[in-house]
């Protein structure tokens, strides 16, 4: 019975550092980038786009797939790095915890 109590609390505490967590998320961000900094991709943590940066010197008329090459590459380099970032902060959270493994969590 005293397991399951412990339990409970363990789970309360999970559900408060979650919250917390999630709120924390949505002030995080990540700068990807591309072409040695000519694109750079700004995403929140939540993956939301915040800001996108071109170099001026790509504004060319023959450009126009490597820049969108660019784009896409900054983009996952971003999203990249935030899902290790709150995969970390998960990790930190969870730490203890009997969690199954590969189980991802936020939900």
């Amino acid at each position: 019975m005293r397991d399951i109590m412990g339990l409970m609390s363990k789970a309360k505490e999970m559900q408060e550092k979650m919250q917390a967590m999630q709120a924390e998320m949505e002030t995080m961000t990540c700068d990807g980038t591309a072409g040695g900094g000519m694109v750079t991709v700004t995403l929140t943590g939540k993956g939301a786009m915040q800001a996108l940066k071109i170099d001026p010197s790509m504004f060319k008329e023959d450009d126009v797939e490597i820049l969108e090459d660019l784009i896409l590459a900054a983009h996952n380099d971003a999203k990249a790095k935030i899902e290790a970032l709150v995969a970390e902060k998960t990790q930190e959270m969870t730490a203890g915890l009997p969690i199954p493994p590969g189980m991802k969590l936020p939900f």
